[in-house]
């Protein structure tokens, strides 16, 4: 296997992997797609996160029939979505945070409750 170091992969061993021609994968470099690291040689050296974005892009087409326009549209809402997400999260931990510095005894009879796994907020009247 023609690995370069800790989780950093070849082209060759790539294209073999995910079945898909070396040239395939350099149009997805060229269109934007995917953004390989590279050695001082110039190598490509595809990590973690480029093969899960290829993974991404390969059931996008292959399974889904999108196109790559439809599939540069589709990771960039998701980028987007990710960092709207983090942004999310920082706005809820600076909230807590003066909410704690205000109120450090917080009122029992009322708490934020998580519904159904998911992000979902709820006030629950516990007195």
């Amino acid at each position: 296997m023609s690995q370069k170091g800790p989780g950093l992969f070849r082209i060759g061993v790539i294209s073999e992997r995910f079945g898909i021609h070396p040239q395939t994968l350099r149009m997805y470099e060229r269109e934007g797609l995917l953004r390989p690291a590279r050695t001082e040689g110039n190598t490509r050296l595809y990590d973690t996160d480029t093969i899960e974005r290829l993974e991404i892009i390969l059931t996008l087409t292959r399974d889904l029939g999108v196109n790559l326009a439809g599939v540069e549209v589709i990771l960039h809402m998701k980028e987007r979505m990710e960092k709207m997400q983090g942004q999310v999260h920082d706005v809820i931990t600076v909230l807590r945070q003066e909410a704690k510095a205000r109120n450090p005894e917080p009122d029992r009879r009322f708490a934020l409750a998580r519904i159904s796994g998911n992000a979902a907020l709820a006030k629950v009247d516990k007195g």
